[in-house]
């Protein structure tokens, strides 16, 4: 037997459950992995409260983690027991010292990169990547504006827009927010608080507008995103941590003909071949240096009602993971 956290209805906090379960052994396709680390992100509150909705109850909670193979499963010819190995990928069960998964959705781990980095940066890091380099192909001379600078996936980005020679906008809740999201390439930071963001973009770019808004917030910022946009500009729309976004009517793009998207890191690493390409342009740029990810917290395992409660109250800054 070995620990997990599950929950068997959908709720605050409260409905998550440290408890006993059985690994098992590995199938055809599978390895099991003992976890060394585990990250802790926004998508899981919004399966924990339902607004995703889990496969099944009671269910595992996490998706993402890194550790070492301990088993293989039938079937399985590019890893190996002891392998060092991280993922963040589908299905559910990353919150758990153990557990059995496919192995296609692991990638290893390379030298100079920790347990901890690993899990840190996978879900964030590979967001960042399809953010820039794919869904929108940020390149030198681009003004982006990212929503949450401060936060996890927002410091990636500002990093990681920077090293592409972007101009980078970025919107915070507090002054010591906007001094970290500032310290990790944000050229202006916006106290969203205090100023109108579009009308303090216009300023910025003198009245051209950004040419893409990264927005992860969703209903309390996507009508003023889309007023940030130049003529042609993209409005990419990858989470809703203040709720979801109300149907938009397709006129309200009609004023610079913008783009809009929804996207998913996990449409973005559907494949085998796309998985690892992500995953290992992101390791390049952390050993590079180009991006550094900072730990801001780390909780044990057992505290996973903590974690949540915590980034749920915004008292967290940058990546935070849980510790078996």
């Amino acid at each position: 037997m070995t620990k997990a956290v599950r929950f068997y209805e959908t709720g605050g906090s409260d409905v998550l459950r440290f408890e006993d379960v059985d690994v098992g052994a590995p199938g055809a396709g599978e390895v099991r992995l003992r976890h060394e680390a585990i990250g802790l992100n926004y998508i899981d509150i919004y399966f924990r409260s339902g607004v995703y909705p889990a496969p099944s109850l009671p269910s595992g909670l996490g998706l993402e983690g890194s550790g070492v193979i301990e088993a293989v499963g039938n079937d399985v010819t590019d890893l190996a027991v002891g392998d060092r190995v991280a993922y963040a990928a589908q299905p559910l069960g990353a919150y758990a010292e153990a557990r059995v998964m496919p192995a296609k959705g692991l990638v290893k781990i390379p030298d100079g990169i920790s347990f901890d980095l690993a899990a840190a940066a996978m879900l964030q890091g590979m967001t960042a990547q399809y953010l820039l380099r794919r869904t929108y192909h940020v390149k030198a001379g681009d003004t982006i504006l990212i929503h949450a600078a401060a936060g996890g996936v927002g410091q990636i980005v500002c990093q990681w827009a920077k090293h592409l020679g972007a101009t980078v906008i970025g919107t915070v809740g507090a002054a010591d927010k906007a001094e970290i999201a500032k310290s990790k390439g944000c050229d202006y930071p916006i106290l969203y608080r205090d100023e109108t963001v579009s009308k303090r973009v216009m300023e910025i770019t003198n009245g051209q507008g950004v040419d893409v808004v990264y927005d992860s917030v969703g209903k309390d910022t996507f009508d003023d995103s889309l007023n940030c946009l130049k003529r042609l500009g993209m409005m990419v729309s990858f989470g809703q941590s203040s709720g979801a976004v109300p149907p938009v009517p397709l006129k309200a793009l009609a004023p610079g003909a913008y783009f809009l998207t929804r996207p998913s890191v996990f449409q973005y690493t559907a494949t085998r071949e796309e998985l690892l390409a992500t995953a290992n342009e992101l390791f390049d740029v952390l050993k590079s240096g180009a991006v550094k990810i900072d730990i801001a917290a780390t909780y044990a395992l057992s505290d996973a009602k903590q974690a949540h409660d915590d980034l749920e109250g915004r008292k967290t800054t940058g990546s935070v993971i849980l510790k078996p």
